[in-house]
C-alpha cells in the first residue's frame, strides 16, 4: 500500500493524523488548549526559530507545537488535508472567508499599488476593495467576463499605473451571475506586467466550485481562496475560510495571520475535518440535483432567464471555452430571473416550504435568497443593474434533498407569482 497514490476523498479519513499520538483514537480529538509544553528549553528555542522564519526546517524536522494562535493539531491536520484537493504545497485556515480574503489582500498590497479585479464580486469582498483598500491608498481597477485580454491590458495601461500592478483578484464563477473569468488569460496578463523585483500575484475565490470542480492553482493562480463555511463545511454550522498555494506565498499569509490573530480555532478545525470526509459525495449529489432544477426552471413559463453553467451554449464561444477548460462540473449554484420584479421574486421566496430563505450556500439543505436586497445590498444600485443583479433575480444553492421534493417546492412557490 505504501507505493499507492490514494485519491483525496480516501485520504480525507486519515491523512496527517497519527492515532498513536492520541491514545489510539480513530478520529482526531479536539485539542482545546491555548499553549503546549516543551520537553526542554532547547526544543522551545528550535520551535520558535522555525515559526518566526529565523531558519528553515531540517529535512526530517516537523513543525513543533507552540501556541494555538500559531499552530494547533486540529488546524494543522485540516490544512494538510485541504491542500490535497488543490495539489497545493500548503494551506492556511481562518475563522471566516472574509478574514482569509482580507488577510491575503493586506499581505500582497500596499499604498500606491494597483489591484485589478473581476466584477461582480461577493458583496463583502466588493465593500472591502471599494471602501477599505481605497482608504489606505490602493488603486482598484475592474474588468468583466467577456472582455478580451488585449482590452484588459489596455485598461491597465490607460490607468497610468501599469508599473504598480501588484495583484489580480478573480471570482469565478461570479456570485450571483455565474459569469466566468479565464484564469489562464489572467496569468498571461500578470506575467506581462511582472518583473523580477515585482511579481504580480493572482488569487481566485473558488468558493462556488471548490475544492472539487475547479483547481485554480493548476490553471495559473497563485492562491486559491475559499469560504470554508460553504461546501467544505457543508452543514451550516461553522464559519471559516481557507487559502491554498505554494509554500512561499502561504508562509507570507500565515505570518500575517499570526499577528492579526484570525486563525481558526480547534473546534472549527475539528468540525471541518468531520465535513471533509463527506465532501465529495455531498457535492456530487448537489450537482446532480442542480442540473434537474436548472433544466426545470429553464422550461417554466414564469421564469425569464436561468444563470447556470450547464446551460452555457457553444454559440457563446468565449464563456463556453472557459467552461470546458476550467470546470469538471456545472456545480450546484444557480440564479434565475422571475418574470416581473422584486414583488414577484419576494412572492416566490415567501412561498417556499422546503427550501430555506437564507443567505450562504453549499450546505446540505437547499437555500434561496434575493441578491439585490441581501448579499449584494451594499453594492452600488447602478452597478448591480449593469451586472444584471436585478430585483427579479433569485439565487438558489441546491442541497441533497430528494429531487422530486425540491421540484415540488419550486413549482408550488412559482404558482404564487
Amino acid at each position: 500500500m505504501s507505493d499507492r497514490k490514494f485519491h483525496p476523498e480516501t485520504l480525507m479519513m486519515s491523512y496527517g493524523y497519527k492515532p498513536e499520538l492520541s491514545e489510539g483514537a480513530v478520529k482526531c480529538p479536539i485539542f482545546q488548549t491555548s499553549t503546549f509544553v516543551f520537553k526542554n528549553a532547547e526544543e522551545g528555542k528550535a520551535f520558535f526559530e522555525v515559526a518566526y522564519g529565523l531558519r528553515d526546517k531540517g529535512p526530517t524536522e516537523e513543525m513543533g507545537l507552540i501556541y494555538s494562535r500559531i499552530n494547533n493539531p486540529d488546524l494543522e491536520i485540516l490544512e494538510n488535508r485541504l491542500s490535497l484537493w488543490d495539489e497545493a504545497e500548503e494551506c492556511a485556515v481562518f475563522e471566516s472567508g472574509m478574514s482569509a480574503i482580507t488577510t491575503v489582500l493586506l499581505e500582497f498590497l500596499k499604498p500606491g499599488d494597483l489591484l485589478l479585479h473581476s466584477g461582480p464580486l461577493y458583496g463583502g469582498t466588493d465593500h472591502f476593495i471599494q471602501h477599505f483598500l481605497k482608504k489606505i491608498g490602493v488603486t482598484t481597477l475592474e474588468f468583466h467576463a467577456g472582455q478580451p485580454r488585449e482590452e484588459v491590458i489596455q485598461l491597465i495601461k490607460d490607468s497610468g499605473k501599469g508599473g504598480q500592478l501588484s495583484f489580480i483578484y478573480i471570482e469565478t464563477p461570479a456570485n450571483p451571475t455565474n459569469a466566468l473569468i479565464d484564469i489562464g488569460c489572467c496569468r498571461e496578463i500578470a506575467n506581462q506586467f511582472s518583473t523580477n523585483d515585482k511579481p504580480v500575484f493572482i488569487a481566485v475565490d473558488n468558493t462556488y466550485m471548490g475544492p472539487l470542480w475547479q483547481h485554480p492553482l493548476q490553471l495559473g493562480a497563485d492562491l486559491s481562496l475559499y469560504s470554508a463555511t460553504k461546501y467544505i463545511g457543508g452543514h451550516s454550522d461553522v464559519i471559516a475560510g481557507a487559502v491554498c498555494g505554494s509554500k512561499a506565498v502561504i508562509t507570507r499569509v500565515k505570518t500575517l495571520r499570526t499577528f492579526l490573530g484570525n486563525m481558526a480555532g480547534p473546534w472549527t478545525g475539528w468540525l471541518l475535518l468531520r465535513s471533509l470526509e463527506t465532501l465529495k459525495v455531498r457535492m456530487e449529489k448537489q450537482a446532480a440535483n442542480a442540473k434537474v432544477v436548472a433544466d426545470h426552471l429553464l422550461a417554466h413559463p414564469k421564469v425569464e432567464k436561468v444563470y447556470y453553467l450547464g446551460h452555457i451554449s457553444p454559440e457563446d464561444t468565449m464563456q463556453y471555452a472557459i467552461y470546458k477548460k476550467q470546470y469538471t462540473s456545472a456545480g450546484a449554484m444557480l440564479s434565475f430571473d422571475v418574470k416581473g420584479g422584486e414583488k414577484e421574486a419576494f412572492r416566490f421566496l415567501n412561498a417556499l416550504r422546503l427550501v430555506k430563505l437564507a443567505v450562504s450556500l453549499g450546505s446540505t439543505e437547499s437555500l434561496a435568497e434575493h441578491p439585490a436586497s441581501m448579499t449584494h445590498a451594499g453594492v452600488d444600485p447602478d452597478y448591480r443593474k449593469k451586472m444584471a443583479i436585478s430585483e427579479k433575480m433569485v439565487r438558489i444553492s441546491v442541497g441533497v434533498e430528494h429531487i422530486d421534493d425540491l421540484i415540488w417546492d419550486i413549482d408550488q412557490a412559482l404558482e404564487r407569482v
